[in-house]
């Protein structure tokens, strides 16, 4: 994380150093790769209302703070940040949407997007304001961020999970996922999260676990395991501190299954949510996961990718998906301290 720090503050404290210094390609990222990329962060960036800042194409995902959020970090994983780097304004324009979003009691939520579950959208949020807290001059961010945080750590049920809405009655584990990847951000940012907090949140995510070692929806489901949620499982334990015995190596074994390729069955709906997941979960597992997985999730990213540079979602949205693949393919840049192994 330090590494990922020390890149970031020079580029704030140097806009000329970011936008002459191309990045060395790393390990993995082919030349091909590497312009799909530059094309398609530029598409992503022409989706920002510049207006207001937000994303989402989608009618029913317009004005998302969940996507804004995404998309930001998408960006943020070019290595520009909200005060330098080619993404710079529109990086502003996140933070600014996302501040002016943030309720009084620190929920982060445009009203229009209640019905979609706004809880993940806060954790995406809080996620993203968590790793521009110290780079951006918003002078509101960190009591604003505090009061986020507090609301994921209120908002926690008996179980040790959260659900669709901010208080604490049900849980399911994607939307823990979301809010425990929140909470490490701010523990990184240098935000105060209780111990018991994140334990808890572990212990749920454990006893979803099936037999075959991948994770069900909820504690009392069906004992049926989706490779997205398992991807999500692992990198929440991965994020909070959890990184060996049989909860992890179990997890993987069953991952395994799904390496990308054309005989692998992929989930239309939620291939996406899977791309950025799984690629977290064997980038944070070692060399030995990444090195397999890697390729082949670019060589499959890289053929569903459209010419004028975007990936297609007709659930969510197009910006969703490309800002979800970005991230998978920028993962060997590591820029983003919360991504970062």
């Amino acid at each position: 994380m330090l590494r990922s720090c020390l890149v970031m503050v020079c580029l704030w404290l140097s806009p000329e150093l970011a936008l002459a210094q191309a990045p060395t390609r790393p390990e993995l990222v082919t030349a091909e790769t590497e312009a799909a990329i530059q094309q398609s962060l530029e598409w992503l960036a022409r989706q920002q209302d510049p207006q207001t800042g937000a994303f989402g194409t989608q009618p029913e995902f317009s004005r998302s703070v969940g996507l804004t959020a995404l998309a930001g970090l998408a960006m943020l994983s070019s290595g520009s940040t909200p005060e330098a780097g080619l993404y710079r304004e529109e990086l502003q324009l996140c933070t600014r949407y996302l501040l002016d979003r943030t309720a009084p009691n620190g929920f982060i939520i445009e009203d229009a997007s209640q019905a979609q579950g706004p809880m993940y959208g806060h954790g995406f949020a809080v996620l993203y304001l968590a790793e521009v807290y110290g780079m951006s001059t918003q002078p509101e961010l960190r009591g604003k961020l505090r009061r986020s945080v507090d609301l994921i750590i209120t908002s926690q049920n008996d179980e040790g999970g959260w659900r669709y809405f901010p208080k604490p009655d049900e849980a399911d584990i994607s939307v823990t996922v979301c809010q425990v990847m929140a909470l490490r951000a701010a523990r990184n940012a240098g935000l105060s999260v209780p111990k018991e907090v994140i334990q808890k949140a572990v212990d749920y995510i454990r006893r979803c676990q099936n037999p075959d070692g991948g994770f069900r929806y909820r504690v009392n489901d069906a004992a049926e395991s989706r490779l997205p949620r398992s991807a999500a499982a692992l990198v929440a334990l991965y994020s909070s501190g959890v990184t060996e015995g049989p909860v992890v190596s179990d997890g993987l074994r069953y991952m395994q299954r799904y390496v990308p390729g054309p005989r692998t069955t992929r989930d239309p709906q939620y291939y996406y949510y899977a791309v950025y997941y799984s690629s977290l979960a064997t980038w944070h597992a070692g060399e030995q996961n990444w090195k397999t997985w890697y390729p082949a999730l670019r060589d499959e990213l890289l053929r569903l990718r459209h010419p004028n540079g975007h990936w297609t979602d007709p659930w969510i949205g197009n910006d969703y998906a490309t800002a979800m693949a970005l991230i998978a393919l920028q993962l060997p840049y590591d820029y983003v301290p919360i991504f970062e192994r």
